[in-house]
């Protein structure tokens, strides 16, 4: 279970700057607003940078394009906003709030190569210094969100914690089966399909555009599937 120990800090970090971010809602909404805008350019830019580690741009194209399709087909976005509103009846707050929240939060902390890079690195080596890295900044975006979106940003460690920690174990047991050369490509590609994502995350943070990010995520195991295939 210790290689579970950097997600597990991943989820405090998350928990303990929504309550932050919660109590401390007296900051100046100029303040607050170029703050998220900082944030969000950062995220693109950080996003420009994943998307440029994939030599193979068309599979990282032909991915995108169908996860996209699935997940328009499985309307992702559309159940976990359903969720956010389960969630919204049983805390009570303000209709469309904590379903906005949760999702925006659920998808800027775990789409990106960084958890599932971190994770796998837990996984095969016990090294946590990724994800310990992941959750300084995500605690620190964990106050500021929770402060302009509310209460929904907190229950977004759930997923993280769901989905960090399964690639944590998975990662412990594929390293006798999947070659150094083969996992290096399986991350490359994923740093590229996730840098896509997250510069998409940025552009709907800037409220330039609501891009539906979730419906991209079956790029993910898409452009897994194609590593496989072609290496």
């Amino acid at each position: 279970m210790l290689s579970l120990l950097g997600s597990a800090v991943n989820v405090l970090a998350i928990i303990t700057g929504s309550f932050i971010g919660l109590f401390w809602r007296n900051i100046n909404e100029n303040m607050k607003t170029t703050i998220i805008q900082g944030l969000s350019i950062t995220v693109i830019v950080l996003g420009m940078d994943m998307a440029m580690e994939s030599k193979r741009l068309i599979i990282v194209v032909i991915s995108i394009a169908f996860g996209a399709m699935l997940g328009e087909k499985w309307q992702i976005e559309e159940k976990m906003n359903h969720f956010g509103v389960w969630l919204e009846t049983k805390t009570g707050a303000k209709e469309g709030g904590v379903a906005a929240a949760f999702v925006t939060a659920t998808l800027v902390y775990v789409v990106g190569a960084v958890g599932i890079v971190g994770a796998l690195d837990s996984g095969l080596r016990g090294d946590h210094t990724l994800l310990f890295t992941k959750s300084l900044i995500d605690g620190i975006f964990s106050i500021f969100l929770t402060s302009t979106l509310g209460i929904g940003i907190i229950f977004s460690a759930l997923p993280v914690f769901l989905f960090q920690g399964s690639i944590t174990l998975f990662a412990a047991q594929i390293d006798r089966f999947i070659p150094p050369e083969m996992m290096a490509q399986f991350i490359a590609q994923i740093t590229g399909v996730g840098g896509i994502m997250i510069i998409a995350i940025g552009i709907r943070l800037l409220g330039i555009v609501n891009i539906r990010v979730a419906n991209m995520l079956p790029a993910i195991p898409i452009i897994m599937l194609l590593v496989f295939i072609l290496y």
